[in-house]
């Protein structure tokens, strides 16, 4: 959530740096709310502060015996304006805070200005191999005869996939070789429910303004779309020691996305699932140190596909690519033969205090308290990799070539084509 104060003392700079974001509503109005609530809420306060007054006085009066009746009549009537203002203030309130919360993050300043993913701006390329054309994970996943789209869909519909034998277990131990890596780099591991409540999903910024891309599972419930969410709101309503700063965590789970509006080519294979794989990182750092931060999450992420030997590269996301709640993201995009282009495997994003505002969460450092900055990046999106070996490491007639670094995690160092 933004913060309010820095809105109203710099409303026209918000104004500039949110429409770069497609924000389209209006600040100024948003301000005149935030100036009557906070009218409604000192008149509240005057009259409270009369009440008691009475109320004092009226015990004193009683006590000698007096008479009470003027003043209780005038504290009746009193608590009866008190009633009808809470509920002015109240839904005031309510409709305030369901603005705030669809109001994306301002951008950084360095952020490239743009409408779409063609004004992202190219940081670094590194190149092992880069072949193209050949065939696509589809086809080399059926030619190993390990890839069972026709069996998903028969148990779940479009967009699943089924992996057999070897493949299944190339993804198990990606799995391992990308916790294990994010161990060495200082995170520290969790397992985290698969479900979480709509508070949860508020408080990282999918809800409620991308209610369409999640998947209910019941009142207040929802599968969660990244292991971002859990890990993220373990600290909502949480106090954290300054001594415990900076936090690093990682995660393993399955990620549930309904991938509302999506078509074309991403629809085919493993690209854009419902359902599927991913290890993901989240930091929580001091707000002078989360820059940095950002930058050694891309290279945490960066050095697993360097070490299975894939071409990517890195780049900055523009205004109009950039996420809801993210103020700055760094993709790393890998080497697809099949489409003779990078794909996106990993978003690394520094959400600054936008994340932690929304969830109440704060860092006691001896008499002050701050809001933390927060951080996450895929490391990486398990799928994306698996077809990016399938598709770099594919020998004709062959199979496919088990990256160097994988080899001690499987018992095996080739998955052989059907003949």
């Amino acid at each position: 959530m933004i913060n309010i104060s820095d809105l109203r003392d710099n409303i026209d700079l918000y104004k500039e740096k949110l429409v770069l974001k497609g924000y389209t509503g209006d600040l100024s109005a948003l301000n005149q709310q935030i100036n009557n609530k906070n009218a409604l809420q000192n008149e509240l306060d005057e009259l409270k502060n009369k009440k008691n007054s009475i109320s004092k006085e009226i015990g004193i009066l009683a006590s000698k015996g007096e008479g009470i009746d003027k003043l209780k009549t005038e504290s009746d009537e009193i608590s009866s304006e008190i009633d009808k203002k809470q509920v002015d203030f109240d839904e005031l309130k309510n409709s305030l805070e369901s603005e705030l919360l669809e109001i994306p993050n301002l951008p950084d300043d360095d952020v490239p200005i743009g409408k779409d993913e063609s004004s992202n701006k190219e940081i670094e390329t590194k190149i092992y191999t880069q072949i193209s054309g050949g065939p696509d994970h589809v086809e080399i996943g059926e030619a190993l005869g390990l890839l069972d789209f026709e069996s998903a869909n028969k148990l779940s519909g479009s967009r699943f996939v089924v992996l057999k034998g070897k493949l299944a277990e190339l993804q198990r131990a990606l799995i391992k070789f990308m916790l294990d890596e994010a161990k060495a780099n200082g995170y520290n591991e969790y397992y985290v429910p698969f479900i979480v409540n709509a508070d949860s999903l508020i408080g990282t910024g999918q809800l409620p303004k991308f209610a369409d891309d999640q998947f209910s599972v019941g009142e207040n419930k929802y599968l969660i779309p990244t292991a971002e969410v859990p890990l993220t709101n373990i600290y909502r309503d949480e106090g954290i020691n300054s001594n415990d700063m900076p936090i690093k965590m990682t995660s393993h789970t399955p990620c549930f996305r309904a991938e509302a509006g999506s078509y074309g080519r991403d629809t085919r294979g493993m690209i854009r699932q419902h359902q599927f794989e991913k290890v993901e990182l989240v930091k929580f750092v001091h707000p002078d140190t989360s820059e940095e931060h950002l930058y050694e999450l891309v290279e945490n992420a960066a050095s697993i596909l360097d070490k299975l030997e894939l071409s990517y590269r890195k780049v900055i996301l523009c205004t109009g690519d950039l996420g809801f709640s993210a103020a700055k993201t760094i993709d790393l995009e890998v080497w697809l033969p099949s489409q003779d282009c990078f794909r996106e495997i990993s978003s690394c994003s520094n959400f600054r205090d936008f994340q932690s505002r929304r969830m109440n969460t704060k860092v006691k450092d001896g008499k002050q308290k701050y809001h933390p900055h927060t951080l996450n990046g895929s490391a990486l999106a398990i799928g994306r990799t698996l077809l990016a070996i399938l598709e770099n490491n594919f020998e004709k007639d062959v199979g496919v070539h088990i990256p160097k670094a994988l080899k001690s995690y499987l018992n095996f160092d080739l998955i052989e084509i059907v003949k």
